[in-house]
């Protein structure tokens, strides 16, 4: 029994990245568990509907009491040993009631010195953000599109970890401020547009070639055009990140050196990923990941 325990919340932590459960802060009271710690009333599974079968759904309060909720389809052999681990136990039994941290962690360290829960979570999380970044990066893309996709591939991560945070009390009164912006840049666009045709017009009247007059228009119509796709990225990364905290997967999780191979190999300066202090903390990587680095 505590092998078949054992082994089902290695798959946990393996497949869903959960913590093992031992991360309480001294003196706190609120009701948080990890995988080893995890009560039957925390797990629910479901019969075959929709052409899935063997899925489970996990709904309990994670490190800083944040809620882990999700459906997810295992493999029959964990879905038969679950049944097996909930059967005559109460609500508020352990559903690994043959199993510890202490022992899981044991178990890690005979398999390969410094193996731990956190390995594997780091482990997964750097395999998750270098797949998504290449899924969603363009080489042709600009750098402003790139760092979005960056931070979408960062979001998947945090996802994965579930690094959720409170929608930020400021949130909307500065969507609203950016929103403003958007909406001045683009009527100065669609006036540098205008402007633009008709010089055009005059030219083609005229006959004459293009004067310097006319090449500032452009220049400058071109510039009002890069700012509104900036200001409208930050807008759609600001929405699509308001429930999600990046830099915790960022600076703990993901090995420096997939971001940095990434920023070299696409053009993207490392400023915009990294800021001073991040760099400082990471230079050891700088030397270690060039254009080419695989995890």
């Amino acid at each position: 029994m505590k092998k078949r325990q054992l082994a089902v919340a290695l798959y946990f932590i393996d497949k869903l990245a959960l913590r093992t459960g031992n991360e309480k802060e001294e003196g706190e009271t609120a009701d948080t568990v990890g995988c080893c710690s995890l009560r039957v009333e925390h797990i629910r599974l479901h019969a075959p509907a929709g052409g899935q079968e063997h899925v489970v759904e996990l709904d309990f309060l994670g490190k800083d009491s944040i809620r882990y909720k999700n459906h997810v389809t295992v493999e029959k052999l964990v879905f038969q040993n679950l049944q097996h681990f909930m059967e005559d136990k109460d609500p508020r039994d352990d559903l690994f009631d043959a199993l510890t941290t202490s022992s899981l962690n044991k178990h890690l360290q005979d398999l390969m010195e410094g193996l731990t829960a956190k390995v594997f979570r780091t482990y997964n999380a750097s395999v998750t953000l270098q797949e998504q970044l290449r899924v969603l990066t363009r080489a042709e893309d600009s750098v402003t599109c790139k760092v979005l996709a960056y931070n979408r591939a960062n979001r998947a991560v945090a996802v994965l970890c579930n690094h959720q945070r409170a929608v930020p009390k400021t949130f909307e009164k500065s969507m609203q401020t950016l929103q403003k912006k958007i909406e001045t840049k683009k009527a100065q666009v669609a006036e540098a547009q205008v402007e633009l045709q008709k010089a055009e017009t005059d030219l083609r009247m005229r006959g004459d070639s293009k004067p310097k007059s006319f090449l500032q228009k452009q220049r400058r119509l071109l510039k009002l055009e890069e700012q509104l796709a900036r200001l409208c990225a930050k807008a759609t990364d600001k929405e699509e990140n308001k429930q999600v905290a990046l830099g915790t997967a960022k600076l703990n999780y993901l090995d420096p050196r997939i971001s940095i191979a990434w920023c070299k190999r696409f053009g993207v300066p490392v400023e915009k990923i990294y800021n001073k202090t991040q760099r400082e903390r990471f230079a050891w990587a700088f030397n270690q990941a060039g254009e080419d680095f695989e995890f």
